[in-house]
């Protein structure tokens, strides 16, 4: 065997040994857990075949507390790129058998290189996290590495995307990352994230309380909103993941990818000119009304399971993606609260960074009324959802099925806010309040009902009369706030010719270091 063959073996050799992670009794330990390896993790994430790994070769360098003693495969974490869906984006997974997967300066760096690779290139870096946090024996060392990371998720923001599996713990400093970028998917029973765990929190305060109840999946799917999708195991995670890149652009300079349409452009919705009950105190599902409309019905929805009362959701209009926004009437009556507006913000922030148009179904009776609403910050929360709709300048259509009062008229997508084109149903209410709240303030009324002989039936006739009058998408249409009153069965035939006339829109906002969104 010559010089060059002998150097080769050498190399397959360590390169099989640092592939054994931290040895088949960890690995086990990781599947007994219903958890896959890092490295199998990356090996569905990719097209088969197309995963090629860098940096595996890297060590630490730290010597405090006999660690010059320790080895540590690939430094605990893996990195690399590949093709998803033929289309090339970076990752990095982080080895729970290797150390418990714990981030140090070096396993810190592997990562920022691929960050920073990622926004050279102008394609999508995808974390999957799954570590016991900072490396201690390394002190200031880890630190640093968190700032290094956090930094670059700042620059990346709006450039690329940025996705965060969490498929094990993540806990103090390491949370902030996956926080700062565009999506989070959390494995139920397998993974949590918080800032002080359990046994803290019960010293510091004397709560008590599980991992799982306190930063497990449904936990930040449900109630803190910091995870946008609550996945069955690993395996299903990586399909998502997979699934919402097919809609996104690989960088700020794109469009989102488009597809062979496999629905008829022509196709009427007939079902909707049926779905809006006659009695205006019952709801209907916007679901319906969605999965009507797009293309084959079908929709990829993060935050399902938070603030649901609105939706968000991508799907497709004539194969080109779109953001769809939609208020729920089967929740909170559709009523917009803090954090409604803050889910449907940041949606909207994203699909305008990344050149999705949007479109927004309305049937909104206004702002969520009560005194923890207005304590908890409903103007400052709520004025983020005017702020977004007034920056975004991707296309921007709008179809009211129904109430759409107040406030909430102007914050939901109208024209005053910089809606394109603004559709209505016959059945859409447009006006400052209901019928009911109006009768109670408008002085003439108030007079009339006072000096009837039979009140009650006066106050009913009032009702009448301003749902006549007022509760109508006339007057909007007479302005020119409303574009077209339509037939809601022709609504799909409707946006998919304004969204092919808008597609060519150019808005420039005026030149500034940043915006001051009121966070």
């Amino acid at each position: 065997m010559g010089i060059v063959e002998n150097k080769i073996k050498e190399m397959k050799e360590k390169k099989a040994a640092i592939k054994k992670m931290g040895g088949d009794a960890r690995i086990a330990k990781q599947h007994a857990k219903g958890k896959l390896s890092a490295r199998e993790r990356l090996d569905l994430l990719f097209d088969k075949g197309t995963f090629r790994e860098i940096d595996m070769f890297v060590k630490h360098r730290c010597t405090n507390f006999g660690m010059e003693k320790v080895d540590i495969p690939s430094d605990g974490v893996v990195t690399g790129h590949g093709l998803i869906n033929g289309r090339p984006v970076f990752a990095f997974s982080q080895d729970f058998t290797a150390r418990g997967g714990s981030l140090g300066e070096k396993h810190a760096e592997k990562i920022v290189k691929v960050m920073d690779l990622a926004l050279k290139a102008g394609v999508p870096v995808i974390g999957m996290n799954d570590s016991g946090g900072a490396r201690v024996e390394e002190g200031v060392d880890a630190l640093y590495g968190y700032g290094e990371i956090f930094i670059r998720n700042s620059r990346s923001s709006g450039v690329i995307p940025q996705i965060s599996a969490i498929m094990g713990p993540c806990a103090g400093g390491a949370v902030y990352s996956p926080a700062m970028t565009d999506y989070v998917f959390m494995v139920k029973n397998s993974s949590y994230m918080f800032i002080t765990g359990p046994s803290v929190i019960k010293t510091v305060t004397g709560e008590e309380t599980t991992f799982e109840e306190l930063g497990g999946a449904m936990t930040h799917n449900t109630k803190s909103g910091n995870a946008h999708f609550a996945c069955e195991n690993d395996q299903d995670a990586i399909e998502q993941i997979r699934r919402l890149l097919s809609y996104l652009p690989s960088n700020n300079m794109e469009n989102p990818p488009v597809v062979e349409p496999t629905d008829d452009p022509k196709r009427l919705c007939p079902e909707l000119d049926t779905i809006i009950p006659d009695n205006p105190k019952l709801a209907y599902d916007m679901y319906d009304v969605i999965s009507s409309v797009v293309d084959d019905g079908e929709y990829f929805e993060p935050h399902e399971f938070y603030a649901k009362n609105i939706i968000t959701a991508y799907a497709r209009l004539d194969g080109q993606v779109v953001g769809i926004i939609g208020n729920q009437p089967m929740v909170l009556a559709g009523c917009l609260d803090i954090e409604a507006s803050d889910k449907v913000s940041r949606f909207i922030r994203f699909c305008d960074a990344f050149n999705i148009p949007l479109i927004t179904f309305v049937d909104v009776p206004g702002y969520l009324p009560g005194t923890a609403q207005e304590w908890n910050g409903i103007i400052r929360h709520g004025a983020k959802l005017l702020w977004s709709f007034s920056e975004a300048t991707v296309p921007k259509l709008t179809v009211v099925t129904r109430k759409d009062y107040g406030g909430a008229y102007i914050a939901m997508s109208s024209r005053h806010l910089g809606a394109d084109m603004v559709f209505a149903w016959p059945s859409s209410e447009i006006a400052v309040m209901g019928a009911q709240g109006a009768v109670n303030i408008i002085g003439a009324y108030r007079k009339d009902i006072k000096n009837a002989d039979d009140p009650v039936a006066m106050r009913q006739e009032k009702i009448n009369e301003y749902e006549a009058s007022f509760n109508t998408p006339y007057i909007a249409a007479e302005r020119g706030y409303v574009d077209a009153i339509i037939q809601p069965a022709e609504t799909r035939t409707r946006l998919i010719d304004a969204l092919k006339l808008m597609s060519t829109k150019s808005e420039a906002l005026p030149p500034k270091k940043h915006g001051n969104i009121p966070v």
